[in-house]
């Protein structure tokens, strides 16, 4: 488990085949003293496992099917990524929950400067769409942000420059696509209230509403 707290960036020193998928070698710009082969690292949001480690150096497998959904296919040595290592029990929790498991890639559709902070405006996957709530958190490239507005399936969010300065957002461009995680809370309380949804559907008078929770016992 994560935090979406970024300990800092690594570079990309090799991308090499190795079967279906390729292994990263990435040289973290802290220091990975306590870190030891089998521990797990965040990469742009990606949980992977270190083969090996040596110095500020370390190594991870990467399979086909985290290739195919994430960003990791359009990186190349040289590319800078943020990192995280895992939560260790007793840390902190600053951000939010957060398990590395990337849900869909989304697209920047727009940067907007104002006086030191950025607003990003990020095209979000539709089918993701429904978990999407104002002021509900989600990780982008493995770092925890808050929404602050949902329109259909965009999402605007307001970087403050610590964040942007510490992570790879400074170096994001329109159209670059991003990791996305999705708040596993959101994602547990849609399965919970899913059934439901037809009924709200039927009639549309019944809203979600705390009376509604109430009815069919969330409340």
């Amino acid at each position: 488990m994560f935090t979406g707290l970024v300990e800092g960036k690594g570079i990309i020193k090799k991308i090499l085949p190795k079967g279906a998928g390729f292994l990263l070698e990435i040289e973290a710009e802290f220091s990975l003293e306590d870190t030891k082969v089998g521990d797990s690292i965040a990469v742009d949001g990606i949980c992977l496992t270190a083969i090996a480690v040596k110095q500020k150096i370390f190594a991870a497998e990467v399979s086909p099917e985290t290739i195919a959904r994430t960003t990791l296919k359009y990186k190349k040595p040289g590319d800078l990524v943020n990192l995280e290592r895992a939560l260790k029990l007793g840390d902190p929790l600053g951000g939010h929950l957060v398990s590395g498991h990337v849900d869909g890639t989304g697209k920047i559709v727009k940067i907007l400067p104002l006086e030191g902070y950025h607003l990003f405006e990020i095209e979000v996957p539709q089918e993701l769409s429904h978990y999407l709530v104002p002021k509900g958190s989600i990780a982008v490239d493995g770092i925890s942000l808050t929404i602050n507005e949902v329109e259909k399936n965009l999402i605007r969010l307001m970087i403050i420059p610590h964040t942007f300065k510490m992570t790879t957002l400074s170096l994001k461009k329109q159209g670059d696509f991003v990791n996305l995680e999705i708040d596993m809370i959101a994602k547990m309380v849609y399965q919970w209230i899913k059934p439901y949804l037809s009924k709200v559907e039927e009639k549309p008078q019944e809203k979600i509403t705390l009376d509604f929770l109430e009815k069919y016992g969330f409340a």
